[in-house]
């Protein structure tokens, strides 16, 4: 018996627009975009919160603002940046970066590279105007050179990008074209999108009627639009015009426009293959541009390829079983420190009584003072000597189940500044120290006798060996505030703890035997 399908989600557009008021100019190609999203992504069948959209910075990166979905309006360029991070983290969520020609290809131009390239498993879409909108009309990376701008009066001298050649150089695994006044296109382009895995990368044509009106009517006007477009169908040749009387065929393996009859046929013609690698095909497409072809409108490029998630989950998998499970708290403690000393780094002239005046913490009274037979005694110490040196306690274990009252009396019979928490005396849970009790109980509505340890103490603490610096241990309590410290054995063994008030003491007695000549 076949397995039941499993019920679509029952969505519609009004579920995924927002409460936001749509801030765009009056007849911006935004709105059109936003609202073919909204009617294209009920039929994912998607759960809203499992969809996230992400922009950078522009007219479109508000995008974010109008779906009733999560978003993340981020910072200029970065928008890619962050949906790799986002995805690989949350391989389940469905991502959509939103983006602008001058968002994605000028500042996050090298952003956009890398994703595409990584096959990251998301949908980017982006908003083609060929000017800066948000900023009041300056060229773009996609401006066309000899276009006058506010910040070029006589005309750009740039050569422009074009986005889907771009994409395609970069290895992107499906690239499409579409144009926000061809509504019922631009929803297929979303779908096919959204439906590819791997990085989809969506170019939309967008009109700026404020300040680029008619960037685009050679290809959206009625009255010229078939006779300068050509729609890309998978298996098709390529036929193009009002009449459709007009095709794409190769000669001397350059493409060339030709009209269909006397003795020219759809057979003639080049059949289009969005699947073809290496993608010469799609690559040659990118490069039709009007007025001596038809601008391609489709998809270019649909390829399979590992998806960059999974095959970093994967890595982490094998890892795994090879090495085990890891220990965040061992990692940190795994390498081996070490001091370089004067004599073995190049000679510099310097004022040392200076840089310990400024450099060294007023840890005990008079560390920061200089003797002039020896200028750095106590620092050295501070950086050679392990902590086996200083006056280590003996650790004391409590079980994560006892009762917060059973340590507390526990500390008190071992006038002890911290305990460990372990269930067998050997795998370290957690530590329970003096301050917990002051930052976490007192003046809190605990019951000492049925609140357990596990819920008050730190877990996975951090740890050293007795080979460690006085000052590394030192420098981890006043970095993190911590007063004591579990030392452990290669085997990551607890065998003492080191204490601040012991660090401080063998300070003290370290300065006072050398004013008084010992």
């Amino acid at each position: 018996m076949a397995e039941a399908t499993p019920e679509l989600l029952q969505l519609t557009r009004k579920d995924f627009v927002s409460d936001q008021e749509v801030r765009w100019c009056p007849g911006c190609g935004d709105y059109a975009i936003l609202a073919q999203m909204q009617r294209v992504l009920p039929e994912l069948g998607i759960p809203r919160e499992e969809i996230v959209f992400i922009s950078g910075i522009g007219c479109s990166s508000r995008f974010p603002y109008y779906m009733n979905t999560y978003g993340v309006h981020s910072i200029h360029g970065r928008a890619p940046t962050l949906a790799s991070g986002l995805k690989v983290a949350n391989p389940d969520l469905h991502v959509w970066v939103i983006t602008g020609d001058g968002d994605g290809l000028s500042i996050g131009g090298n952003h956009l590279l890398h994703i595409l390239r990584r096959n990251v498993d998301v949908n980017i879409i982006l908003f083609n105007n060929r000017i800066y909108g948000l900023t009041k009309g300056q060229y773009s990376p996609t401006s066309l050179p000899g276009h006058k701008t506010y910040s070029s009066p006589m005309g750009s001298i740039e050569q422009s990008f074009n986005p889907i050649s771009v994409a395609i150089g970069a290895e992107a695994t499906f690239v499409a074209r579409s144009v926000d006044r061809n509504t019922k296109h631009l929803a297929e382009m979303l779908r096919r999108a959204a439906a590819h895995k791997g990085t989809s990368f969506v170019e939309v044509y967008q009109n700026c009627n404020i300040y680029n009106d008619g960037a685009w009517f050679h290809i959206t006007e009625a009255d010229v639009k078939d006779d300068n477009t050509l729609i890309l169908e998978d298996g098709q040749p390529m036929v193009f015009g009002k009449e459709r009387d007009k095709g794409v065929r190769i000669n001397d393996l350059r493409p060339e426009v030709v009209p269909l009859g006397n003795g020219t046929s759809e057979g003639d013609l080049l059949v289009h293959d969005e699947s073809a690698d290496p993608p010469a095909l799609a690559y040659m497409l990118s490069r039709m541009e009007y007025p001596d072809f038809p601008v391609p409108l489709g998809v270019l490029r649909c390829v399979d390829r590992p998806v960059y998630e999974e095959e970093i989950l994967s890595q982490g998998r094998a890892a795994v079983a090879q090495h085990g499970e890891a220990d965040l708290s061992t990692l940190y403690n795994a390498a081996d420190t070490w001091i370089v000393s004067e004599e073995d780094s190049v000679p510099v002239e310097r004022d040392v009584a200076e840089e310990i005046e400024t450099d060294i913490p007023d840890i005990v009274p008079g560390i920061g003072e200089v003797d002039p037979i020896d200028p750095k005694g106590e620092f050295e110490r501070l950086v050679i000597d392990p902590i086996s040196t200083v006056k280590l306690h003996t650790p004391e274990f409590i079980m994560p189940g006892a009762s917060m009252l059973e340590a507390m009396l526990l500390m008190e019979e071992k006038e002890a500044g911290c305990l460990l928490v372990s269930e067998d005396g050997v795998a370290l849970q957690g530590i329970l120290a003096e301050g917990d009790f002051f930052v976490k109980v007192v003046g809190n509505d605990i019951d000492l006798a049925t609140t357990r340890v596990e819920d008050v103490m730190t877990p996975n603490p951090t740890t050293m060996r007795l080979s460690d610096p006085i000052g590394y241990a030192l420098h981890l309590m006043d970095l993190h505030g911590y007063r004591h410290i579990p030392v452990v054995d290669p085997g990551g063994r607890v065998v003492k703890v080191v204490s601040f008030r012991a660090a401080l003491e063998f300070f003290t007695q370290l300065y006072d035997n050398g004013a008084n000549g010992n």
